[in-house]
């Protein structure tokens, strides 16, 4: 499980953060970005002695400042929820794309095909060559000529 894609999960959820000085901030989560920097609102701001509170309707805080993050249960179990789904989705579209049990994408003939030189499925490779238009001026040497 990924932080960032718990964190996105938990965006409107309750959450408590610790920073690396020992003030705790308890909001709701509003966003957050890669570098882990959160915006929170309905924030109660704790001092490190745990004798002083401040309220704020919002506040900002700078990701590398962060000791830990507290989320609720809910929010873990909808992560979990997702990537094993997202998993399940995966294993799907792999069978699909596979072709089967016994086959491996595109059929053998085809796979044939692909390898020995044909272009298009209507000939080989030096039949291509021979069919191919010339540049003008050029005589076609397998065209014959009325006399």
């Amino acid at each position: 499980m990924l932080p960032l894609s718990l964190l996105k999960t938990a965006q409107s959820h309750p959450m408590l953060v610790e920073l690396k000085n020992g003030e705790t901030y308890n909001g709701h989560l509003v966003s957050c970005d890669t570098w882990m920097n959160i915006n929170l609102r309905e924030v109660i701001c704790t001092s490190k002695d745990g004798d002083r509170f401040w309220r704020m309707p919002e506040c900002y805080i700078r990701g590398s400042t962060i000791k830990y993050l507290r989320i609720p249960d809910e929010v873990i179990d909808m992560v979990k929820e997702d990537v094993q789904q997202k998993t399940r989705n995966r294993q799907e579209m792999n069978k699909q794309n596979r072709g089967g049990q016994n086959q491996r994408g595109r059929n053998q003939q085809n796979r044939n095909n692909a390898f020995s030189g044909r272009r298009d499925g209507q000939g080989n490779r030096q039949q291509a060559q021979n069919n191919r238009p010339l540049a003008p001026g050029n005589k076609n040497p397998q065209k014959k000529v009325p006399k």
